[in-house]
């Protein structure tokens, strides 16, 4: 059965506003909502075509009259964070993924018009440790990195969809956990963390990074809107990037220090309001995380268009990230070094 009138939230985000704009321009849609506390970006609103931004907090019941009024049949949900990119307020972050999932939850439990679920989670539900499997899949054991982080809301809201799955059967539920999406317009903490001159690491590790292109992250939303998907996805591109190979294709320069001084780099870079660097990405760059998307290729019949090496590439390029070091100034230097102590070898 086809989607009519759709509702988005979380508009006021990259993914939420560019997936309210695609589908607003669709004209298999009926009518396109999209709220959120604050309107989407300005170029959004320029090209959503029929979409409709309403002002709403999702945390509100009065989300369910915004529902229940508009007839909406399906719902987006994009929302919730995993892990904000610069520094914000632990309590309402987890207030709106957690308080904010609950009361959409039950606005969609209520209204007897939804008949489909799409919902953004994360594949950090997986956590990431030295004991870590080497490849998740979508039964794979949801353990988070830490008892009160982002990823930890994510396995309590996706706790709260297999509920509304239970309670009403007759909703097409879509769960799509995302690896972390990166591109040239994407505010992310890798992406932050990757256009820094010098990038700290942890000495003794080289975590291997799978990644997620925006546009596929996009495309992926769409196609489960357009199309019934029933089930959970790993959602990810094929490949992965050693964080070392990451470090060296960004131009930047590889910095590692012992683990327990990054905590205080993590402090003073969350204080300079540069990246939120939280002890679950510190997990993450010690480890890495890898899914195995099968599925998301065999049963929602999706192909990633990016590799992960493209999908960084295309991050770097976008950004016109440029080596820290000119390489062939290095190389000259080099050259000069190497004559003058040969020159003095030569003359003892």
């Amino acid at each position: 059965m086809p989607s009519n009138v759709v509702l988005v939230t979380g508009v006021a985000g990259d993914l939420g506003g560019k997936l309210l704009a695609r589908l607003g321009t669709n004209s298999a849609f009926e009518r396109v909502i999209g709220v959120d506390t604050a309107p989407p970006p300005k170029d959004v609103l320029q090209r959503m075509g029929k979409a409709e931004f309403v002002r709403a907090d999702i945390r509100n019941p009065l989300i369910a009259k915004v529902i229940s009024s508009a007839g909406v049949d399906t719902v987006v949900h994009t929302a919730c964070l995993a892990h904000p990119a610069g520094p914000s307020r632990r309590s309402a972050v987890k207030e709106l993924n957690v308080i904010g999932t609950m009361r959409l939850l039950a606005a969609c439990q209520s209204s007897p018009k939804v008949r489909k679920l799409v919902v953004k989670s994360t594949a950090a539900v997986y956590g990431a440790g030295a004991r870590s499997q080497a490849v998740f899949t979508e039964d794979s054991e949801l353990i988070p990195a830490s008892s009160s982080g982002y990823a930890k809301d994510a396995v309590e809201m996706e706790g709260y969809v297999r509920g509304l799955a239970r309670r009403r059967p007759d909703i097409t539920v879509t769960l799509a956990r995302f690896a972390n999406i990166i591109g040239p317009e994407v505010d992310t903490v890798l992406s932050r963390y990757f256009a820094l001159p010098v990038v700290p690491t942890v000495f003794g590790y080289d975590a291997r990074l799978q990644l997620l292109h925006a546009s596929d992250a996009l495309g992926v939303l769409e196609q489960a809107v357009l199309q019934d998907k029933p089930g959970v996805f790993n959602v990810a591109s094929d490949g992965v990037l050693g964080l070392s190979q990451a470090i060296r294709r960004a131009g930047r320069v590889g910095l590692p220090m012992p683990s327990a001084v990054v905590p205080s780099v993590g402090k003073v870079l969350r204080g300079a309001r540069v990246v939120d660097f939280s002890a679950d990405q510190v997990r993450l760059l010690n480890f890495g995380r890898v899914v195995d998307i099968t599925k998301l290729k065999t049963e929602f019949g999706y192909q990633p268009r990016f590799t992960t090496r493209e999908a960084f590439d295309d991050y770097t390029a976008g950004r016109g990230l440029r080596p820290v070091f000119d390489g062939a100034r290095l190389a000259s230097l080099a050259g000069k070094v190497f004559v003058a102590a040969a020159t003095g070898q030569a003359g003892r």
